[in-house]
């Protein structure tokens, strides 16, 4: 199964935790990275602190999508990771974007594909680096979803 991860950090060396986040996703039991996107930098979206540092990446898994979350979630660990309240700054925030064309609803614990990935410049643009015709089940082609919210600030970096 092709998963995509949203990475993010906007704490500490947010550059640094982002590079360290996908040497975490190659080494992991049970997957594959077959790819990562650039570097790119956003101001926070319905949060405070300082601009993210943002990136994709494919995995190629054999773990259920539950199994890969307590994954991501372990490697959100390793690295300090808080959840005081919604949307707060961190040192590194994983998402699962996207398992496969499946779609799920586990709510609260997991939704795939993530609910507001469609409408977030700092995953579409990485995406449309890498996998512009990748579909985003229920949503559409990434290509398409990024001209979209090309009004939303965001720089590559690198």
């Amino acid at each position: 199964m092709i998963a995509w991860v949203g990475i993010g950090a906007n704490l500490g060396n947010a550059h640094a935790n982002v590079l360290d986040a996908i040497e975490r996703l190659s080494r992991l039991p049970g997957a594959t990275l077959r790819q990562t996107s650039p570097l790119y930098r956003t101001a926070p979206i319905d949060s405070s602190g300082d601009d993210y540092v943002n990136a994709v990446a494919a995995l190629d898994t054999d773990l259920d999508a539950h199994a890969l979350l307590q994954a991501l979630f372990a490697i959100e660990q390793a690295h300090g990771r808080e959840r005081p309240y919604r949307n707060a700054p961190r040192t590194l925030d994983l998402d699962l974007l996207l398992y496969g064309d499946q779609v799920i609803d586990d709510a609260p614990t997991l939704i795939v594909p993530h609910p507001r990935m469609h409408e977030r410049a700092f995953v579409l643009a990485p995406l449309a680096d890498v996998a512009p015709d990748l579909v985003i089940p229920g949503r559409g082609a990434v290509r398409a979803l990024r001209a979209q919210v090309a009004d939303q600030a965001i720089e590559r970096l690198g």
